[in-house]
């Protein structure tokens, strides 16, 4: 089975890996991005599309001809209040029409979750439900152990006499080796720890956002901004988007008006030059300092 490196990975990779590796079913994840993926992806979707979704239809390409299934599941929302972006939920429908290869595919919404989903597609691949429940048993107790890691990482980084930048980017920005990666380069070369928004407690987060925004309803977006009100030991912000995301375009501006401290916004398309980063970065590290 497939799963694409990109979107929904970088936010369940630690659930879905074990998961499908108690099942002891063969994972196929494709590599880091690389241009190549990028114009893959560009010529199937519409201009309009966010370089994130470029991005991941690109990694739907290498997959295709590589495995018998591929995950893409159907995000909608986890209830009224936490609203996914129309993307993950138009994803599946895109894909099932560009490629060939089967799909396994699961709704989350008001009365659908993650657990179901999983029990689904293992009953779809002709597992007990007892192998099922034994498999997802494993995963969610590694999922859950991953994240209060990521948690205490975080918390020793914030004692750091160091520079420290809150990042405030969708994961699958962050550590995408083409968009995030690059970037986070360009600080820990000069010395700056970056502190990353989602390895704070995901509920602590989101419950915190509405204190800067009380009608924001998008999940991903709650998750990512509450960080702030958790950061008070950092130097300053950076906001990292793709082109050209509505979301953050939206939510990123409503809160940069609301900080006190140096904040950078970047926005990075297929077309962003390196060299004019580090040139803002630059600045933004002397300002900091």
């Amino acid at each position: 089975m497939g799963i694409p490196k990109a979107l929904h990975y970088y936010y369940y990779k630690e659930l879905w890996e074990p998961f499908f590796k108690k099942l002891d079913i063969d994972l196929i994840i494709s590599p880091d991005t690389n241009p190549v993926m990028l114009d893959n992806g560009t010529k199937l979707v519409p201009d309009e599309m966010c370089l994130s979704m470029k991005l991941y239809f690109g990694h739907l390409v290498y997959l295709a001809d590589k495995c018998d299934y591929i995950l893409i599941p159907r995000i909608d929302r986890f209830d009224n209040d936490n609203q996914t972006c129309t993307n993950f939920l138009a994803i599946y429908d895109l894909a099932s029409k560009l490629f060939d290869t089967k799909i396994l595919n699961f709704n989350i919404d008001n009365d659908n979750n993650m657990r179901g989903g999983l029990f689904k597609i293992g009953k779809e691949l002709g597992f007990s439900s007892k192998k099922v429940t034994q498999a997802y048993k494993y995963a969610i107790a590694y999922y859950k152990y991953s994240l209060k890691q990521k948690e205490i990482e975080q918390s020793n980084k914030l004692l750091s006499d160091r520079k420290k930048v809150l990042l405030i980017s969708h994961p699958y920005n962050t550590y995408d080796s083409l968009i995030g990666k690059p970037i986070i380069k360009l600080f820990e070369d000069n010395d700056i720890n970056i502190i990353y928004c989602d390895a704070f407690n995901i509920q602590k987060t989101n419950t915190l956002a509405l204190k800067l925004s009380p009608n924001l309803y998008w999940k991903y977006s709650r998750d990512q901004i509450g960080s702030i009100l958790l950061s008070d030991k950092v130097d300053g912000f950076l906001f990292l988007s793709s082109f050209p995301c509505g979301l953050d375009s939206l939510v990123n501006e409503l809160v940069m008006r609301k900080l006190n401290k140096p904040y950078l916004n970047l926005v990075v398309d297929d077309n962003t030059s390196l060299a004019g980063v580090e040139t803002r970065v630059e600045s933004f590290i002397d300002v900091i300092n």
